[in-house]
Protein backbone atom coordinates (compact mmCIF):
# COMPACT_ATOMS: atom_id res chain seq x y z
CA UNK A 1 0.00 0.00 0.00
CA UNK A 2 1.62 3.63 -0.49
CA UNK A 3 2.03 5.68 1.73
CA UNK A 4 -0.34 8.95 1.91
CA UNK A 5 -0.18 10.32 5.31
CA UNK A 6 -2.60 13.45 5.38
CA UNK A 7 -0.15 15.03 7.90
CA UNK A 8 2.88 14.34 5.50
CA UNK A 9 6.03 16.84 5.45
CA UNK A 10 5.62 16.18 1.53
CA UNK A 11 2.84 15.06 -0.43
CA UNK A 12 2.26 14.23 -4.09
CA UNK A 13 -0.54 13.40 -5.27
CA UNK A 14 -1.51 12.15 -9.13
CA UNK A 15 1.32 13.89 -10.59
CA UNK A 16 1.13 13.88 -14.18
CA UNK A 17 3.96 15.34 -17.13
CA UNK A 18 4.92 15.50 -20.62
CA UNK A 19 7.23 17.30 -22.61
CA UNK A 20 6.69 18.67 -25.72
CA UNK A 21 9.13 17.75 -29.13
CA UNK A 22 9.13 17.61 -32.43
CA UNK A 23 7.33 14.59 -33.12
CA UNK A 24 4.70 15.53 -30.70
CA UNK A 25 3.84 15.07 -26.53
CA UNK A 26 6.25 12.39 -24.60
CA UNK A 27 4.71 11.37 -21.45
CA UNK A 28 7.25 11.22 -18.35
CA UNK A 29 5.08 11.11 -15.64
CA UNK A 30 2.01 9.06 -15.14
CA UNK A 31 -0.37 9.56 -12.65
CA UNK A 32 2.49 9.64 -9.67
CA UNK A 33 1.42 9.60 -6.19
CA UNK A 34 3.27 8.95 -2.96
CA UNK A 35 4.21 11.31 0.43
CA UNK A 36 7.04 11.56 2.81
CA UNK A 37 6.69 11.51 6.73
CA UNK A 38 9.18 14.10 8.71
CA UNK A 39 12.69 12.62 9.45
CA UNK A 40 11.65 9.97 6.68
CA UNK A 41 14.53 9.22 4.30
CA UNK A 42 12.42 7.81 1.08
CA UNK A 43 14.69 6.95 -1.97
CA UNK A 44 13.25 6.42 -6.22
CA UNK A 45 14.84 3.78 -7.77
CA UNK A 46 14.64 3.30 -11.95
CA UNK A 47 15.63 3.36 -15.48
CA UNK A 48 17.41 6.20 -17.21
CA UNK A 49 15.17 8.36 -18.22
CA UNK A 50 12.17 7.18 -15.97
CA UNK A 51 11.52 11.01 -14.66
CA UNK A 52 13.18 10.85 -11.54
CA UNK A 53 15.08 13.75 -11.87
CA UNK A 54 11.77 15.38 -13.33
CA UNK A 55 10.08 14.77 -10.35
CA UNK A 56 12.72 16.37 -8.11
CA UNK A 57 12.94 19.44 -10.23
CA UNK A 58 9.15 20.03 -9.45
CA UNK A 59 9.18 19.40 -5.90
CA UNK A 60 12.24 21.88 -5.98
CA UNK A 61 9.86 24.50 -7.90
CA UNK A 62 11.69 24.29 -11.01
CA UNK A 63 9.54 22.94 -12.82
CA UNK A 64 5.73 22.55 -13.05
CA UNK A 65 3.58 19.49 -13.69
CA UNK A 66 0.47 19.37 -16.39
CA UNK A 67 -1.70 18.27 -13.12
CA UNK A 68 -1.23 16.85 -9.93
CA UNK A 69 -0.65 18.57 -6.88
CA UNK A 70 2.48 19.10 -4.86
CA UNK A 71 2.34 19.67 -1.41
CA UNK A 72 5.20 20.94 1.42
CA UNK A 73 3.60 20.95 4.97
CA UNK A 74 0.25 21.42 3.47
CA UNK A 75 0.81 24.04 0.98
CA UNK A 76 1.08 24.08 -2.47
CA UNK A 77 4.65 24.26 -4.27
CA UNK A 78 4.56 26.56 -6.73
CA UNK A 79 7.93 27.98 -6.88
CA UNK A 80 11.32 27.51 -5.55
CA UNK A 81 12.21 28.43 -2.08
CA UNK A 82 14.93 27.58 0.94
CA UNK A 83 12.21 25.36 2.53
CA UNK A 84 13.75 22.62 -0.11
CA UNK A 85 17.85 22.32 -1.04
CA UNK A 86 19.06 19.97 -3.36
CA UNK A 87 22.25 17.97 -4.03
CA UNK A 88 23.19 17.63 -7.59
CA UNK A 89 24.75 14.74 -9.40
CA UNK A 90 27.81 17.33 -10.40
CA UNK A 91 29.27 19.26 -7.90
CA UNK A 92 27.74 23.24 -8.79
CA UNK A 93 29.83 24.60 -6.57
CA UNK A 94 31.77 28.56 -7.71
CA UNK A 95 34.55 27.66 -8.07
CA UNK A 96 35.70 31.06 -7.33
CA UNK A 97 34.21 30.55 -3.39
CA UNK A 98 36.21 28.50 -1.25
CA UNK A 99 34.61 25.90 0.84
CA UNK A 100 33.35 28.25 3.65
CA UNK A 101 32.09 30.59 1.15
CA UNK A 102 30.50 28.25 -0.92
CA UNK A 103 28.70 26.67 2.11
CA UNK A 104 27.92 29.96 3.54
CA UNK A 105 26.25 31.33 0.17
CA UNK A 106 22.77 29.63 0.18
CA UNK A 107 21.81 31.17 3.01
CA UNK A 108 21.97 34.64 2.55
CA UNK A 109 18.47 34.71 1.12
CA UNK A 110 17.08 33.61 4.64
CA UNK A 111 17.91 36.21 6.50
CA UNK A 112 19.84 35.27 9.42
CA UNK A 113 22.44 37.39 11.13
CA UNK A 114 26.09 37.07 9.81
CA UNK A 115 26.34 35.11 13.27
CA UNK A 116 24.06 32.22 12.99
CA UNK A 117 25.24 31.97 9.16
CA UNK A 118 29.04 31.21 10.74
CA UNK A 119 27.53 28.70 13.23
CA UNK A 120 25.66 26.80 10.59
CA UNK A 121 28.23 26.94 8.32
CA UNK A 122 30.79 25.71 10.22
CA UNK A 123 28.56 23.40 11.61
CA UNK A 124 27.63 21.71 8.83
CA UNK A 125 31.64 21.87 7.44
CA UNK A 126 32.63 19.73 10.34
CA UNK A 127 29.53 17.48 10.15
CA UNK A 128 30.37 16.23 6.52
CA UNK A 129 34.17 16.15 7.20
CA UNK A 130 36.35 19.03 6.25
CA UNK A 131 37.00 20.38 8.83
CA UNK A 132 40.20 22.08 8.15
CA UNK A 133 39.65 22.95 4.47
CA UNK A 134 37.40 25.78 4.81
CA UNK A 135 39.43 27.72 3.19
CA UNK A 136 40.33 25.65 0.02
CA UNK A 137 39.21 26.30 -3.61
CA UNK A 138 37.23 23.21 -5.39
CA UNK A 139 39.95 22.85 -7.90
CA UNK A 140 42.19 21.70 -4.68
CA UNK A 141 39.28 19.46 -3.29
CA UNK A 142 38.70 15.77 -4.71
CA UNK A 143 35.16 14.69 -6.72
CA UNK A 144 34.17 13.34 -3.19
CA UNK A 145 35.41 16.42 -1.19
CA UNK A 146 33.09 18.70 -3.70
CA UNK A 147 30.64 16.75 -3.09
CA UNK A 148 30.65 16.60 0.42
CA UNK A 149 30.52 20.66 0.30
CA UNK A 150 27.12 20.52 -1.80
CA UNK A 151 26.30 18.52 0.85
CA UNK A 152 26.75 20.70 3.57
CA UNK A 153 25.76 23.85 1.32
CA UNK A 154 22.71 21.83 1.52
CA UNK A 155 22.36 21.10 4.93
CA UNK A 156 23.43 24.24 6.37
CA UNK A 157 20.31 25.87 4.97
CA UNK A 158 18.24 23.00 6.83
CA UNK A 159 15.78 22.60 4.80
CA UNK A 160 11.67 20.95 5.35
CA UNK A 161 13.21 18.82 2.64
CA UNK A 162 16.20 17.29 0.88
CA UNK A 163 16.53 16.53 -2.54
CA UNK A 164 19.32 14.44 -3.96
CA UNK A 165 19.84 13.35 -7.76
CA UNK A 166 22.27 10.85 -7.83
CA UNK A 167 24.28 12.60 -5.33
CA UNK A 168 27.27 10.41 -5.49
CA UNK A 169 27.35 9.22 -9.27
CA UNK A 170 30.15 11.23 -10.25
CA UNK A 171 32.71 9.87 -7.55
CA UNK A 172 34.13 6.43 -7.32
CA UNK A 173 32.84 3.46 -5.70
CA UNK A 174 34.73 3.29 -2.60
CA UNK A 175 34.02 7.22 -2.19
CA UNK A 176 30.64 6.37 -3.22
CA UNK A 177 29.78 4.02 -0.27
CA UNK A 178 32.12 6.04 2.64
CA UNK A 179 29.40 9.18 1.55
CA UNK A 180 26.84 6.82 1.27
CA UNK A 181 26.90 5.80 5.29
CA UNK A 182 28.21 9.52 6.06
CA UNK A 183 24.95 10.70 4.44
CA UNK A 184 22.69 8.60 6.03
CA UNK A 185 24.30 9.21 9.65
CA UNK A 186 23.95 13.23 8.88
CA UNK A 187 20.61 12.87 7.93
CA UNK A 188 19.11 11.05 10.38
CA UNK A 189 21.41 12.93 13.05
CA UNK A 190 19.56 16.02 12.22
CA UNK A 191 16.11 14.74 11.29
CA UNK A 192 15.97 15.56 7.94
CA UNK A 193 13.16 14.22 5.74
CA UNK A 194 15.12 13.16 2.45
CA UNK A 195 13.96 12.02 -0.79
CA UNK A 196 17.09 10.56 -3.45
CA UNK A 197 16.90 9.29 -6.49
CA UNK A 198 19.24 6.84 -8.06
CA UNK A 199 20.15 3.96 -10.80
CA UNK A 200 22.05 1.60 -7.62
CA UNK A 201 19.46 -0.92 -6.05
CA UNK A 202 21.88 -1.12 -3.44
CA UNK A 203 21.95 2.98 -2.52
CA UNK A 204 18.36 3.09 -2.72
CA UNK A 205 18.12 -0.04 0.26
CA UNK A 206 21.12 1.41 2.45
CA UNK A 207 19.98 4.51 2.64
CA UNK A 208 16.20 4.53 2.37
CA UNK A 209 13.13 4.05 4.79
CA UNK A 210 11.26 2.93 1.84
CA UNK A 211 11.93 2.62 -1.68
CA UNK A 212 9.86 3.33 -3.89
CA UNK A 213 10.24 1.78 -7.64
CA UNK A 214 9.21 3.18 -10.47
CA UNK A 215 8.88 1.63 -14.55
CA UNK A 216 10.01 2.98 -17.36
CA UNK A 217 8.71 6.04 -19.11
CA UNK A 218 6.25 7.23 -18.64
CA UNK A 219 7.13 6.30 -14.82
CA UNK A 220 4.42 5.19 -12.97
CA UNK A 221 4.57 4.07 -9.21
CA UNK A 222 4.85 0.46 -9.19
CA UNK A 223 6.28 -0.91 -5.90
CA UNK A 224 6.78 0.67 -2.44
CA UNK A 225 9.05 -1.50 -0.40
CA UNK A 226 9.84 -1.19 3.63
CA UNK A 227 13.71 -1.45 4.75
CA UNK A 228 13.08 -3.30 7.73
CA UNK A 229 17.02 -2.51 9.03
CA UNK A 230 17.35 -0.71 11.83
CA UNK A 231 19.85 2.31 11.94
CA UNK A 232 22.63 3.19 11.94
CA UNK A 233 23.47 0.63 9.07
CA UNK A 234 27.17 0.39 7.90
CA UNK A 235 28.58 -0.80 4.89
CA UNK A 236 28.24 -4.50 5.79
CA UNK A 237 24.61 -4.69 6.36
CA UNK A 238 24.18 -4.85 2.83
CA UNK A 239 25.71 -8.79 2.76
CA UNK A 240 23.10 -9.78 4.90
CA UNK A 241 20.63 -12.28 3.80
CA UNK A 242 17.36 -9.95 4.48
CA UNK A 243 18.85 -6.85 2.19
CA UNK A 244 20.06 -9.23 -0.39
CA UNK A 245 16.88 -10.53 -1.02
CA UNK A 246 15.46 -6.64 -0.84
CA UNK A 247 17.79 -6.47 -3.64
CA UNK A 248 16.63 -9.28 -5.66
CA UNK A 249 13.06 -8.25 -5.53
CA UNK A 250 13.65 -4.85 -6.81
CA UNK A 251 15.98 -6.47 -8.98
CA UNK A 252 13.24 -8.44 -10.43
CA UNK A 253 10.87 -5.17 -10.75
CA UNK A 254 13.48 -3.83 -12.82
CA UNK A 255 14.34 -6.47 -14.83
CA UNK A 256 10.70 -6.99 -16.45
CA UNK A 257 10.55 -3.29 -16.50
CA UNK A 258 13.63 -3.83 -19.15
CA UNK A 259 11.89 -6.84 -20.98
CA UNK A 260 9.10 -4.52 -21.83
CA UNK A 261 10.64 -2.32 -23.55
CA UNK A 262 12.71 -4.96 -25.65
Amino acid sequence: MMNTHSAARLQVKDLVKAFDTPDGSLPVLDHISFSLNAGEIVTIVGASGSGKTTLLRMIAGLDTPDSGQLLLNGHAITKPGPDRAMIFQQFGLMPWLNVRDNVNFGMHVLGLSDEERQARTADAIERVGLKGFETFLPKNLSGGMQQRVGIARALAVRPDVLLCDEPFAAVDAMTRQVMQTDLLNIVTAQGTTALLVTHDIEEALFLGDRVLVFSSRPARLIHEFQVPVPKPRQHEVRTTAQFQDLRGQVWSLLQNQARELI
